[in-house]
């Protein structure tokens, strides 16, 4: 069974900083890409950034020189190392796995951005 579990969440200033963790079990972690999705409340769900395989990663628009996303297959664990937080980086952030054309979702983790 696949199952993905995310931590490090939590209040932070602007201007903080903040790592979350996925934690992977069910499955060869080190072969399927994977991302983390955000949703603020009220809106759609907004991807932010994915790292394949081979290590290599893309981050969307809005925090493009910010967050870091990385990998450590042998502990199957996913990261995402956000700096420069903003209030509008409040959001539940979710871990995605892409496997064999099906995606498969942690539970969340709560951000919130706020002074």
């Amino acid at each position: 069974e696949v199952q993905l579990v995310e931590s490090g969440g939590g209040l932070v200033q602007p201007g903080g900083s903040l790592r979350l963790s996925c934690v992977a079990s069910g499955f060869t972690f080190g072969i399927y890409d994977m991302s983390w999705v955000r949703q603020a409340p009220g809106k759609g769900s907004e991807w932010v950034s994915g790292i394949q395989s081979d290590g290599l990663t893309d981050y969307g628009d809005s925090v493009w020189g910010r967050f870091t996303i990385s990998r450590d297959a042998a502990q199957k664990k996913l990261y995402l190392q956000m700096n420069s937080l903003k209030p509008e980086d409040t959001a539940v952030y979710y871990c995605r796995a892409n496997i064999l054309s099906r995606q498969y979702w942690g539970q969340g983790t709560q951000v919130t951005v706020s002074s």
